[in-house]
């Protein structure tokens, strides 16, 4: 009787997915893929002994899990081998193409699966954050009800891809990526691997200082390294050498790999303000480059350097506003590849620029008043007298015209009765706010002694 993990027994029940390694003329990725636990690299935070996953396979009991991680880390290898150490079907949904519908089915015949003597169902799916909420939601009574052992893989943040309640019910691991050493192993692993699985009879060698260099370019993806290791001993057979050259590597290689996903995305423009905010310019273009090599818009980097521009040099340097602003016209006119100089220019600039934020602490302060005390009246003498009703009615009474005095300032108080005296704004001194703290510190002082004043006239009237 054939094993219950093929699905025969039941015509509808789950098919382990096959593997992509077998057929022929697979990627040596895929034929190298390991087949056990103890031939995986690196991980040895998760799969070392007395860790997490070593524990779940030596019981043969899996729990539902999210494997977060960059891509070429092992996360669909790790899903694969674990349920085979345990003993379980695996079975492969793709997040692009599998519907509700095909949840359901696949989480159905896991049912049957099991009622007729079967084992566990692990249900992988891969790049699990592409799954809508509805497709998320139809897995949730599957995985609570242990139908389904639910191992999910993503290169995105869980907590940001997907929803709480199936995040919930999930431990979430992170893979990290491969090192350097790491990947040597792995491929030192393929060269000297018998064929058909590895490239151990192609009669070609890879001397060490190539070895490294591919194994540095690959950007800890095991995934990339062996693609790069099979072209290139194709490229240095085809000219019939015994050994991989630089030459081979280099034309293999083409375009360093730059990981950028959602995640590292933000991460990197995160990385470039608060360059620019720390005042170092090298920091500042170096994020800047890995952003547009990776292919991030232009336009939306303009836009953080305008934002950047206001919240951390302002008034300091109120020129840096026109300058950012400038930056996002040129890069809508230009466009790539002319517009990453100007995004260079004005990162350089913002970035040298005297820093304030002393307009963003002011708003935060104003804001804070504002929830505290809600909706206070304007004061009569800051309300426009329209009509004759109006100035009946107080509207603009007591209203003094600053331009009527030889200051320009007056003694009318411009916040309502209840904030009375509060300052919100508290100028630095860096770069041109010197100057306007000098401005605003005069002012606050000139309308001080005006009130002063105002009130001994009153008292002096009074006595008289």
């Amino acid at each position: 009787m054939e094993s219950p993990h093929s699905g025969d027994l039941f015509g509808d029940a789950p098919r382990a997915a096959p593997s992509a390694g077998d057929s022929p003329g697979a990627p040596l990725a895929e034929r190298m893929r390991p087949h056990t636990l103890d031939e995986i690299v690196g991980q040895s935070h998760l799969l070392g002994p007395g860790h997490l996953l070593r524990g779940l396979v030596e019981g043969r009991h899996l729990t539902s899990m999210i494997l977060c991680g960059p891509a070429g880390s092992g996360k669909t290898t790790l899903a694969r081998v674990l349920a085979a150490a345990a003993g379980q079907n695996f079975v492969e949904l793709s997040a692009t193409s599998s519907g509700v519908k095909q949840i359901r089915e696949t989480a159905q015949a896991a049912v049957r699966l099991q009622q007729h003597g079967g084992t566990q169902t692990v249900l992988f799916v891969d790049e699990i954050h592409r799954f809508h909420k509805g497709q998320q939601d139809a897995l949730l009574p599957w995985v609570e009800s242990g139908v389904v052992c639910l191992i999910g893989a993503t290169t995105e943040n869980p907590s940001f891809e997907i929803i709480p309640p199936l995040l919930s019910r999930c431990r979430v691991l992170r893979l990290e990526s491969l090192t350097v050493d790491d990947l040597l192993v792995v491929l030192r692993r393929a060269l000297t691997t018998a064929a058909p699985r590895g490239l151990g009879d192609t009669g070609v060698s890879v001397g060490d200082d190539v070895l490294v260099k591919l194994a540095g370019s690959a950007q800890g993806d095991a995934r990339s390294a062996l693609g790069t290791l099979e072209l290139a001993v194709q490229r240095a057979a085809l000219r019939q050498r015994t050994e991989v050259s630089e030459t081979d590597l280099t034309e293999a290689l083409q375009r360093p790999y730059l990981r950028h996903g959602a995640e590292e995305h933000f991460n990197e423009i995160s990385a470039l303000q608060k360059s620019i905010r720390n005042s170092d310019p090298d920091g500042a273009v170096y994020w800047l480059a890995r952003l547009l090599e990776a292919g991030d818009d232009p336009v939306y980097v303009a836009r953080r350097l305008l934002v950047t521009a206001s919240e951390d040099i302002g008034l300091a340097d109120p020129l840096a506003l026109s300058v950012a602003t400038s930056a996002v016209h040129a890069v809508h006119a230009l466009g790539m590849p002319e517009a990453r100089l100007v995004l260079a220019q004005v990162t350089v600039y913002l970035a040298a620029a005297p820093k304030s934020n002393s307009a963003y602490r002011a708003y935060s302060a104003a804001v804070e008043a504002v929830r505290e005390t809600g909706s206070l009246p304007v004061p009569m003498q800051l309300r426009n007298a329209v009509t004759p009703h109006m100035r009946a009615a107080g509207y603009g009474a007591g209203y003094e015209y600053a331009h009527d005095t030889d200051a320009g300032v007056s003694a009318m108080d411009c916040l309502p009765d209840e904030l009375a005296g509060q300052q919100f704004f508290a100028a630095v001194e860096r770069g041109a706010e010197v100057w306007l703290a000098q401005r605003v510190e005069a002012a606050r002082s000139r309308r001080e002694q005006l009130r002063r004043g105002g009130e001994r006239s009153a008292v002096d009237a009074v006595d008289s």
